[in-house]
């Protein structure tokens, strides 16, 4: 009897220590800000884009001369840069959390290689980047 008794309350702390530690793991998972969330959540994939293995499309265009493009053509440019990678190997590009460079909101971004053949893919395919390319080239 003093076994099963034992069991049983081995068996509730147990649970207990469970639901308590989810209870403080989602208090403490509420009051993080919301930037370390993301970092956790990217992972290594978030050293390397600060040390610029990977780069966003809009951090290429800001290295090749395209900062000042408004955000409906770097919109634009990302999509032709997915497609160009897309069909170059047959499969999606990463996707990282990123926070907007303008409104300050945490969003989802494709990543490329730091020379990744479809960024200069899509500069050639989007007719608003083009000049960018002649530039790069020149």
């Amino acid at each position: 009897m003093r076994f099963i008794a034992k069991h049983h309350r081995t068996k509730g702390d147990q649970m207990l220590v469970t639901a308590k530690l989810r209870r403080r793991t989602k208090a403490a998972a509420r009051t993080a800000p919301k930037a370390l969330r993301y970092l956790v959540i990217n992972g290594h994939l978030a050293v390397l884009i600060a040390d610029g293995r990977l780069v966003r499309t809009g951090d290429f265009l800001a290295r090749i001369g395209g900062a000042d493009l408004p955000d409906g053509k770097q919109s634009w440019f990302g999509r032709h840069v997915a497609k160009a990678y897309r069909a170059a190997t047959g499969r999606d590009p990463l996707r990282v959390w990123a926070q907007h460079r303008t409104t300050g909101k945490w969003i989802h971004v494709n990543v490329y290689g730091a020379i990744e053949d479809a960024l200069y893919a899509g500069l050639f395919a989007y007719k608003g980047t083009r000049h960018l390319l002649a530039a790069e080239v020149a």
